[in-house]
């Protein structure tokens, strides 16, 4: 399947309507789940983080029920979900509404779920990745920090200040000078600290498996200048669809792969054998 196949409310195909919040105001949040052999991972914690930013935006969130729902209905009318590795969007809207800032009257929230094939991501997890620093800074707002709201023109910027082939990624700060993330991914730095990621108190998005690094003690949360991430020992970035990969440029700096980094891999292929790859076996024998 080349182009991404969508469901609105549990119907394949529907439409979104133009005074959808969503698209209007982005008036809503979303999820990235990888799907490998039909297995949604870390499903949970993507609902947990889900259902939390709902919380915070005042929308309703729907019964888990549904979304796994519109799950099943999808691998039955695309029986290769079943196989392989895909991509599952979770987009939740506040819905459709009058014109206007305000929440004039109680809205229907929308739910839409969109599947693609996975990126490839085997080569980077070995080999790392290319960054470089972006200019465009993200904007402090506790408020919204952390979630993952659908409002990402900052990140649109950010990944138009380049279009060099050899370039994978960008770091971000915030307007106050503290690095944050990648574009799309979390930043792990290994420092004298031990493994550390920015904090996403004041901007940025709090990762599912950034979570999962934390929960399990491999990784600290603390502050990040600019000179610390040129200085680093080591550099790797991480989501929940491709797992941690490690940076071996950014900017003039160029990294090995440390023993460290991989030792961080093979426990993450641990609790979750979707990150799980040939190449770290080889490497011990």
């Amino acid at each position: 399947m080349s182009a991404q196949r969508c469901w609105v409310d549990g119907r394949a195909g529907s439409g979104v309507p133009a005074d959808d919040r969503g698209l209007a105001y982005g008036d809503g949040l979303f999820e990235t789940v990888l799907v490998v052999e039909g297995r949604p991972v870390w499903w949970e914690a993507h609902l947990d983080r889900l259902e939390h930013g709902a919380a915070v935006l005042g929308i309703v969130a729907p019964a888990r029920g549904l979304w796994w729902n519109d799950l099943l209905a999808a691998r039955a009318e695309l029986p290769g979900l079943a196989r392989g590795r895909w991509v599952a969007r979770l987009t939740l809207t506040r819905g459709s509404g009058p014109r206007g800032y305000a929440l004039r009257a109680p809205m229907r929230p929308r739910r839409i779920l969109a599947l693609a094939p996975a990126p490839a991501c085997a080569d980077a997890a070995r080999h790392g990745l290319r960054l470089r620093w972006c200019r465009t800074a993200l904007a402090v707002q506790p408020a919204l920090a952390g979630l993952k709201h659908l409002n990402r023109l900052e990140q649109v910027l950010a990944r138009q200040e380049w279009n060099e082939p050899g370039i994978d990624e960008g770091l971000m700060c915030d307007t106050r000078g503290a690095v944050v993330s990648a574009i799309s991914a979390n930043l792990l730095c290994l420092t004298g600290r031990g493994w550390v990621t920015p904090p996403v108190t004041q901007a940025g998005v709090a990762g599912v498996c950034r979570r999962m690094l934390l929960e399990n003690g491999w990784v600290g949360e603390g502050e990040l200048r600019c000179d610390e991430v040129d200085g680093a020992r080591a550099l790797a970035v991480c989501n929940s669809v491709r797992g941690i990969l490690p940076v071996r440029q950014l900017g003039t700096r160029g990294w090995g792969i440390e023993p460290e980094l991989r030792a961080l891999q093979r426990r993450l292929a641990a609790i979750e054998p979707a990150f799980h790859h040939p190449f770290l076996d080889d490497e011990l024998a």
